[in-house]
């Protein structure tokens, strides 16, 4: 069987000017700034499709979704996400890691539902997907709550199609 890893890292600082709602792995959390893109600039949904990307050696983020942002307006994270699973269409998710670093806001009370929304979009179960969030005791800029680092590992398995 063969099995490959893929690891993705994304990261974004509060936009406290904006009136967007922060979104993360496509849950919104009313009451906290969102994070400064031009896309939704959910960070979680970003680090999983660069560790797809890690997989597959296609360029989603920079190449296809910048245009699809910036040329037809196209901001929702789901939809870079999309393209990207695409090509792992001879490959099945057997699990998903989830690292948050962020001062703000409190990541626990809405992991459950942040692995149901990921969870649909990757067509796997949420039992398969582990989330960490942590300050980093302040260290960085996103344990002082400048914005949000997420990294995800994504592990693969090849369905035996070609």
């Amino acid at each position: 069987m063969e099995v490959k890893t893929g690891l993705g890292q994304d990261s974004h600082r509060f936009d406290e000017d904006s009136n967007k709602t922060l979104v993360l792995g496509g849950v919104p959390f009313p009451g906290h700034p969102a994070l400064k893109g031009n896309s939704d600039a959910d960070v979680i949904l970003h680090a999983i499709t660069n560790s797809i990307s890690s997989i597959t050696g296609r360029n989603i983020l920079g190449g296809i979704a910048d245009k699809m942002c910036l040329e037809e307006g196209i901001t929702d994270s789901s939809e870079y996400l999309k393209i990207a699973l695409q090509d792992l269409c001879h490959w099945k998710i057997t699990h998903l890691a989830i690292a948050l670093e962020c001062k703000r806001p409190k990541i626990s009370p809405k992991i459950d539902a942040i692995k149901k929304s990921v969870a649909k979009l990757l067509n796997i179960k949420p039992k398969d997907i582990g989330i960490t969030a942590t300050s980093g005791e302040g260290l960085t800029a996103f344990g002082r709550g400048e914005g949000i680092q997420a990294q995800a590992i994504l592990t693969v398995v090849n369905k035996g199609e070609k």
